[in-house]
């Protein structure tokens, strides 16, 4: 990591779940010289600022509209991290996920580029779909991959459009594979299950999880890739500050494991006797939803990164306890 007296950072989406996530990690690593951009809207993610150090905030609308029209006024950045998305998959505006997931992200990528900043973006697992191609970061035909929903797709765009521009040669794209934890509840419907399922069983003492709609899948027995967002944002700092890693990196565990391994997490961090029950899919998700991911993570461990991923029974501990309990965000735990 770079001298923290000297480093400068832009983050977006840094109010954020990952990007919050990230700004707790700098400021960790003794680095405050950040600058934040979002969209605060009406939701509670301004919470998630309340306890990080950063040196300014600008709202996303105005940071492309600098970017457009006065590049040199945001300064000089070692390092810009845009992790400012619509992240929802479930998002039917097709115009506005382009507009938001590709074309800023374009922008910025060459306004960044331009200035020799290092650019870190984030991508998703949801590029892959169904996994039918496989889920390797190394794959050199991107136009194989048919993502199931469009914010899947507008994500997958960007990595096509940086890929045939050989823009992907000098920025780094991270697929994020089921990233949860702290500062997350702002989400809504995106939340995490571990998020999600906390609350059901405080109230009902149980946690429901899908059945599954295909005979190779057992009730509860999709798996995913599931990664803690402290885990998630140590490898993404990792290749935002590694000169010479560049592409695109799967950002995950290495393992997949079961919605049912995750549902005894939550109750074993609680004391509690696993109560799952199997509810139907809705049938607008039956044709998008996916029933196993796992990354490689061979590309990410061959660019240096050494560090143990937690299991989940751990991570999950670790959100339960130290902060779904609390009610606390990333920061609370020093305050």
């Amino acid at each position: 990591m770079p001298k923290s007296s000297s480093f400068r950072a832009l983050v977006t989406g840094g109010a954020g779940f990952i990007g919050s996530a990230l700004v707790w990690e700098l400021n960790r690593r003794g680095i405050d010289n950040i600058v934040i951009a979002d969209r605060l809207g009406t939701d509670e993610k301004w919470r998630n600022l309340v306890p990080l150090k950063y040196a300014d905030y600008i709202d996303g609308i105005d940071l492309i509209s600098s970017v457009q029209s006065r590049p040199e006024s945001l300064g000089q950045f070692d390092a810009v991290f845009h992790l400012g998305a619509c992240s929802a998959t479930t998002e039917r505006d097709s115009d506005y996920l382009m507009r938001n997931n590709f074309e800023f992200t374009k922008q910025l990528a060459l306004w960044a580029v331009a200035r020799n900043s290092r650019f870190v973006y984030a991508s998703s697992a949801a590029t892959y779909g169904d996994g039918t191609h496989g889920m390797d970061d190394t794959m050199s035909d991107l136009d194989c991959l048919r993502p199931l929903n469009m914010y899947g797709y507008s994500k997958h765009l960007f990595d096509q459009y940086a890929t045939r521009s050989g823009l992907m040669r000098r920025i780094v794209g991270l697929k994020y594979f089921n990233v949860y934890g702290p500062n997350e509840d702002h989400k809504a419907d995106m939340r995490s299950v571990v998020h999600k399922s906390f609350a059901q069983v405080l109230k009902e003492g149980r946690i429901q999880l899908f059945k599954s709609h295909r005979p190779d899948y057992k009730d509860g027995e999709q798996k995913r890739d599931f990664l803690y967002v402290k885990d998630a944002v140590n490898m993404t700092l990792h290749l935002g500050t590694s000169p010479l890693a560049a592409g695109l990196y799967n950002l995950g565990s290495g393992e997949a494991r079961s919605w049912v391994d995750l549902a005894k997490a939550i109750f074993a961090a609680l004391g509690k006797e696993p109560v799952i029950e199997f509810i139907d899919m809705p049938d607008t998700l039956r044709d998008k939803y996916q029933y196993y991911t796992c990354a490689n993570i061979a590309k990410l461990r061959g660019s240096g990164y050494s560090a143990p991923v937690m299991s989940i029974e751990d991570a999950v501990a670790d959100y339960v306890k130290n902060y779904l309990m609390h009610d606390r965000r990333l920061g609370d735990e020093v305050a």
